[in-house]
């Protein structure tokens, strides 16, 4: 079921060929972050392509109560007039982030040096989800955090009046603790370190570069160490944000196993933090390439061009590949349900405190459509026979998370009968035109009576 509303039932028909041009939204990691650095600075800041997804208007939202000027202006352009470094208001109202693990986390740690009190919740999959992570390194800063047991919102958080900076090493890869402990650091005097042994997607240090922030990132024994500077004056910017390589892995990945398909997908951001799964389909053989490739608002984009690839195969995916790929490993296990082959992706437990726990997830839904699956804690492995091998017919349930609802529709449209999602609303928190886009691709997805 939908965070606020009825469920909203799918179902995904074996189709022909896709082809066409396929214009995926704005990237939403660089929206979320857009919204926040752009209230954290003293002018107005201007943004174009933004994601304007459930999740990212949840933020644009946040900066509102945190006392930021936010407007929508149409068509994906926006400003936002900000406070400055340690300028935000105590709100007064509840921050609700909906279904984002993304906003919420980076929300905290801008206002968590602030001496400010916020109280945070969301959606019912939000709210099962763990905060402790953040808030932990968060408390080495003097900031607060009250919340329901097993640190799940709502939570409260009291900002730290007196904040010391911090010197905090990453236990686990993440981009959203890395960017929220960065967040924080703004407004700490001194330095904040961040170590992390493997390197996370870095967009945030690459925007706070942009707005002005002193940050240097160097690599060595410990890992990459990234040094900010706190109490920065950030300076407002123009940001033109580039189209979200998780959701062009959809179109891209429905390409690659519908017999006939040819889809080009335009300006696509390539940050080396994020196209691991690109680099995994070419390994596995998909006939994939890059187009007019540029740079864009510091990002490195391209045009994807995706064909019909039936003689895709199995691989072993590098563990080290995990965090530039985390949130493609459920549409990546669709397409090795069509390869030949077992592919096997390990150092991916992550993925289990996801939107869902999308290893059990796509494991079970897999295997009601006649895929073998394996799995362990943080591993599974896909046996794949090759295109139309799979046999369809399930009815898989999302667990109110976006991309695993996205990666079995698009695993009907490959498969000999059907497949269905007990609820595609989450979609709209991520990819809101899914629907419309690969029905003009060619795609037969329709919504079913509840």
């Amino acid at each position: 079921m939908s965070a606020n509303a009825a469920p909203i039932p799918m179902t995904s028909a074996p189709c022909g060929p896709l082809t066409g041009v396929a214009e995926v939204p704005g990237d939403k990691s660089i929206s979320h972050r857009a919204l926040i650095l752009g209230a954290l600075a003293l002018g107005e800041t201007r943004i174009t392509g933004l994601l304007e997804g459930e999740d990212v208007i949840d933020t644009a939202r946040a900066m509102r109560a945190f006392g930021a000027e936010v407007t929508d202006h149409g068509g994906g352009e926006w400003t936002v007039r900000g406070v400055g470094v340690g300028g935000f208001a105590e709100p007064d109202q509840v921050i609700d982030c909906g279904n984002s693990g993304t906003g919420v986390r980076l929300i905290m740690g801008a206002m968590a040096t602030s001496p400010i009190v916020a109280t945070f919740t969301g959606d019912a999959s939000l709210n099962s989800r763990p905060m402790a992570r953040v808030t932990d390194p968060l408390a080495l800063f003097g900031c607060q955090a009250v919340g329901r047991s097993g640190g799940r919102l709502p939570m409260t958080l009291i900002g730290a009046a007196d904040p010391l900076p911090v010197r905090y090493v990453l236990p686990v890869p993440s981009a959203q603790v890395k960017s929220a402990v960065l967040l924080a650091g703004l407004n700490a005097p001194g330095k904040t370190v961040v170590i992390e042994g493997e390197a996370t997607r870095d967009h945030t240090e690459r925007m706070l570069t942009a707005f002005g922030a002193e940050i240097i990132v160097e690599d060595g024994a410990e890992g990459r160490t990234i040094t900010l500077t706190g109490q920065p004056e950030l300076r407002p910017q123009s940001i033109a944000v580039p189209r979200d390589p998780s959701s062009a892995a959809f179109p891209v990945c429905a390409a690659l196993i519908v017999p006939g398909s040819d889809v080009l997908v335009p300006g696509i951001g390539l940050n080396p933090t994020r196209a691991g799964l690109f680099e995994t389909l070419r390994e596995m053989g998909a006939d994939l390439t890059y187009e007019n490739l540029r740079e864009e608002g510091g990002e490195p984009v391209a045009d994807l061009r995706a064909r019909f690839s039936p003689d895709m195969r199995g691989i072993e995916v590098p563990a080290d590949r995990a965090a530039s790929m985390i949130d493609e490993y459920p549409i990546l296990s669709v397409v090795a349900a069509n390869a030949l082959g077992r592919t096997v992706m390990t150092g991916v437990g992550e993925l289990r405190v996801k939107e869902s726990d999308r290893i059990d997830a796509m494991a079970t839904g897999l295997r009601a459509c006649g895929v073998t699956v394996d799995e362990g804690e943080d591993w599974f492995a896909v046996d794949g026979a090759g295109p139309g091998s799979v046999t369809g017919a399930g009815v898989c349930a999302s667990h109110l998370d976006h991309r695993i609802a996205m990666s079995f529709l698009v695993l009907g449209m490959a498969a000999r009968q059907a497949v269905s999602v007990d609820d595609g609303g989450p979609i709209a928190t991520s990819f809101p035109v899914f629907e419309s886009l690969m029905a003009d691709l060619g795609a037969t997805i329709r919504r079913e009576p509840c």
